[in-house]
């Protein structure tokens, strides 16, 4: 298993984690899949969700791999009037990560971060290591503060 930059950030903040690895499916990168794989409940498995307010630039959005995200929520929220997702061909230059690995952890840049205020149920959670084939296991109050989030209710509603 490489090292990517997400796990040398934590190591270097001191910040213990698990690695959580699966075989790639490069017909399947949805997070159900994986959490089926590493044998994790879907609903402690967040995704990394890159986005573009009208008003603030870039945003990053963590939320439960089986949920979707509510742009008309997450634009008020984040006091935006209009929010579009990041296009997956801009993903990488942006962000550094490319889809199925973007890590809330070490972008390129720091953006603002938000977390769905589902992570508190749990004491540990689960994000991408920033490349396709592992994500990370770690403690949720010390992934939200190292990556400075905020949470609130992000997913749609069915």
């Amino acid at each position: 298993m490489i090292k990517t930059n997400a796990m040398r950030m934590l190591t270097a903040a001191k910040i213990a984690f698990e690695v959580l690895e699966y075989e790639v499916d490069e017909n399947d990168l949805s997070g159900m899949h994986i959490a089926e794989q590493v044998g994790y409940p879907p609903e402690r498995m967040f995704k990394t969700l890159v986005a573009r307010g009208d008003k603030t630039g870039p945003l990053v959005f963590c939320i439960p791999v089986a949920q979707e995200i509510d742009l008309r929520r997450v634009a008020v929220i984040t006091k935006n009037k209009k929010i579009e997702m990041i296009h997956v061909k801009d993903l990488l230059a942006l962000t550094g990560y490319i889809r199925g690995g973007v890590s809330p952890i070490g972008m390129k840049k720091k953006f603002p971060t938000w977390f769905d205020e589902s992570a508190l149920q749990f004491e540990r959670i689960t994000v991408s290591s920033g490349t396709r084939g592992a994500q990370l296991l770690l403690d949720r109050a010390e992934l939200l503060h190292f990556v400075q989030a905020e949470t609130a209710d992000l997913t749609a509603k069915s």
